[in-house]
């Protein structure tokens, strides 16, 4: 049993190293998000932090344009990179934990 305790406490510290890995990973998985005219880009990390905005000089001159599209464009990049990064996180955890009925529920 003392054994199989030590066997399990070295997979759940593979499975944390694999974990923060995976996070240093996901800070060069890069996410592009457009606005439906392509009037602004956003470039975020899978980590969810933004890498850079470009907006068109055409809607510089409509304060309330910009801010919703801004706002629309970066909630949309912002869901992606939580998509990409909650898989991957999961996928990190799972693949190093041991068989436990009922566990694997708790990574989809």
């Amino acid at each position: 049993m003392f054994g199989d305790m030590m066997g399990m406490m070295g997979k759940l510290k593979e499975t944390q190293q694999k974990v923060e890995e995976t996070k240093q990973r996901l800070n060069t998985v890069l996410i592009d998000e457009k606005s439906i005219d392509n009037a602004i880009k956003v470039t975020i990390t899978a980590n969810r932090t933004i890498k850079s905005i470009e907006i068109d000089e055409s809607i510089l001159n409509d304060k309330e344009q910009l801010e919703d599209y801004l706002i629309i464009t970066l909630n949309k990049a912002i869901e992606k990179a939580t998509q990409v990064n909650e898989t991957e996180l999961a996928a990190a955890a799972k693949d190093g934990l041991p068989n436990i009925p009922g566990m694997d529920s708790l990574f989809k």
